[in-house]
């Protein structure tokens, strides 16, 4: 166990220390690996944890500067990506995304979200820039949805997380499938965000990625993020792992290892960073698009971008079988809270702090209020095949993710 802290902020030292010994109780109990976590205060970092393994198998601890799988950690970094290109005019939120993808012309809608996929509608209008960043475009996830659609996924797209094609492959891949629900009517968690990133490369006129390293990932000076680790940091990364729903042992994932940049740079979920370098994103933000001198976005394209644009109806919804949107609400790509006293188990936070999680148990949040981020490293993955939303629902294959509330608790706990 590894961990630096004190009481910069007016945090308290001897609340920020309760912190270490409630994480290495859930690493104890063989629920997770290991952790690296981070609070970061009015400047400067108060409270650093490095616990556990990064791969249990090779005996290997978790280190400052182990890289994780950050899955849908992702989605902040390309939304400020196109977020980019919309202070420069190339593209607006009205926009429909046919003017750049027209693989999604003439889209067809479930008549129901559950029902037959030959039992469908046209759609009542086309997709719009904004429906990508704010998940209410139709488009679906496989394990996000149930029914035939959930298996249509499956089957037209592959594994969510090794996906071996080309953008232009799979975007036509997508939309031969049917929308689960009209554009703009519903929040519903998808692929939106992949596709967002690649409307980001066919607008800027090259690939996504070479945009987010252009202006985003080399200007920020985050060297430890990117859709791949080269074979001289693999050392460094830790094992995904999941949790046997039997036995509870935690089971080792794999993923397909490349030695150069792949074809396939999803903007929904594809990235690779660490702590250190996740921070300086959210730094960015926190200080309203500046860093270091240089800017990234204006200021009022951060509002823009924290400000809630759910309606009250679509926040009635639940999200993967939460009641998310109590006390919070989604933006341009993060969401954010709007009432914590509504929060209950699912956050803590200012009004006003936003953030989003991967789905490998991985959370991040700045609060303005606070001046304060918090940063939370596991590699615990979640169930991303068909149906999953379902068992989510019943609270089943949470794993170890009951140690992020506690994580949250403590830090506000040592504000004073």
């Amino acid at each position: 166990m590894d961990r630096e802290q004190s009481g910069v902020g007016t945090l308290s030292a001897e609340k920020l220390a309760q912190i270490p010994p409630t994480l290495q109780g859930i690493v104890d109990a063989g629920d997770l690996s290991g952790f690296v976590t981070l609070i970061w205060r009015k400047g400067e970092i108060a409270q650093t944890n490095i616990l556990g393994k990064r791969d249990i198998e090779q005996n290997l601890p978790m280190a400052r500067d182990t890289l994780f799988r950050i899955a849908s950690m992702t989605k902040p970094i390309t939304s400020v990506a196109a977020l980019m290109l919309l202070e420069e005019g190339k593209l607006s939120l009205n926009d429909p995304v046919t003017k750049w993808m027209p693989e999604f012309s003439s889209m067809r809608v479930l008549k129901d979200a559950q029902g037959p996929l030959e039992e469908t509608v046209p759609a009542a209008r086309a997709i719009t820039v904004e429906d990508l960043f704010t998940h209410r475009s139709g488009l679906a996830y496989g394990f996000t949805s149930i029914g035939p659609i959930a298996e249509a996924h499956q089957k037209a797209l592959g594994d969510v997380l090794n996906i071996p094609t080309s953008p232009d492959v799979w975007l036509k891949a997508l939309a031969s499938l049917p929308l689960s629900y009209q554009p703009g009517t519903r929040f519903h968690y998808s692929h939106a965000t992949d596709v967002l990133g690649f409307l980001v490369g066919r607008v800027a006129g090259m690939p996504f990625r070479d945009f987010l390293m252009q202006r985003i990932l080399g200007p920020l000076g985050m060297t430890d993020t990117d859709f791949y680790v080269p074979p001289e940091k693999r050392a460094r990364s830790a094992v995904v792992y999941r949790q046997d729903e039997k036995t509870g042992a935690l089971i080792p994932l794999e993923f397909k290892q490349y030695d150069s940049p792949p074809d396939f740079c999803g903007g929904g979920g594809g990235l690779i960073s660490t702590a250190d370098d996740y921070l300086k994103f959210a730094r960015m933000l926190l200080n309203r698009g500046t860093l270091d001198g240089k800017r990234y976005l204006k200021p009022e394209t951060v509002a823009l971008m924290t400000a809630n644009r759910l309606t009250p109806d679509q926040r009635q919804h639940t999200f993967l079988g939460l009641p998310f949107w109590l006390g919070q609400g989604f933006g341009l790509g993060v969401s954010m809270i709007t009432d914590p006293d509504q929060l209950g188990f699912l956050g803590k936070g200012s009004p006003g702090s936003f953030g989003w999680p991967g789905a490998f148990g991985t959370w991040w949040q700045a609060d303005p209020e606070e001046e304060m981020i918090l940063i939370y490293l596991i590699q615990n993955a979640m169930p991303l095949d068909p149906g999953s939303a379902a068992q989510l629902a019943t609270g089943q294959r949470m794993g170890g993710r009951v140690a992020l509330p506690m994580f949250q608790n403590l830090a506000y706990a040592a504000l004073e």
